[in-house]
């Protein structure tokens, strides 16, 4: 529900998000292209990862697990102050069209917790776009004429995306392309750091 600080009633809204919050924006399990919320927080503990609001989406909670194996496994590469071990991170998934859960959620889960440990919100307006494997292998963006339509109609200002989706910029009409600001990442630290606005 879009309180009135928000204005516009947009998905996502303008101005700063608390750390921890994220949007991105894929095809969800109706086949629709959605736009999904991600809320993160942090509490003192020993390392556990819960999920809530995903429902029974095998593929979506595997894609959450996901990223949590690659922060465990890579994440003194982002930084040396985010536990895995001392730290739980509680992280609501929200369907915000509702067209069920996309599957596409490791970078985006991997944005939400590295914000909420940091402290550090992601850009304002930000979109992530974009998926990763376990190994950190980047994911290109299907069909992205469709979903920059998506980010743009609901309030995405920048959009974070994979370099490898810069070759499919042809088929994306160029009044669509003047209005969004893409931001490329290379690697999964790379889109960290972007998405949190570290130089």
């Amino acid at each position: 529900m879009p309180v009135p600080e928000q204005g516009g009633g947009k998905l996502i809204p303008e101005g700063t998000n608390k750390p921890g919050h994220v949007y991105t924006i894929s095809r969800g399990g109706k086949g629709m292209v959605g736009v999904y919320k991600l809320e993160t927080q942090v509490a003192p503990g020993n390392g556990s990862f819960i999920k809530t609001g995903i429902g029974t989406d095998r593929d979506a909670k595997e894609a959450a697990d996901t990223a949590f194996r690659y922060l465990k496994a890579n994440g003194n590469q982002i930084s040396q102050s985010i536990s895995t071990t001392t730290k739980d991170y509680i992280v609501n998934y929200q369907d915000l069209n509702g067209y069920g859960m996309t599957s596409k959620l490791t970078l985006p889960t991997l944005i939400a917790i590295c914000s909420a440990a940091l402290g550090r919100p992601t850009l304002s307006s930000l979109a992530v776009l974009g998926d990763i494997s376990i190994s950190g292998t980047i994911m290109k963006v299907d069909e992205l004429a469709n979903v920059l339509q998506v980010c743009l109609d609901s309030g995405a200002k920048r959009v974070l995306m994979p370099i490898t989706s810069a070759v499919d910029f042809g088929s994306v009409p160029s009044d669509l392309l003047g209005k969004v600001d893409p931001i490329f990442y290379q690697t999964p630290q790379d889109a960290v750091f972007k998405a949190l606005g570290v130089e």
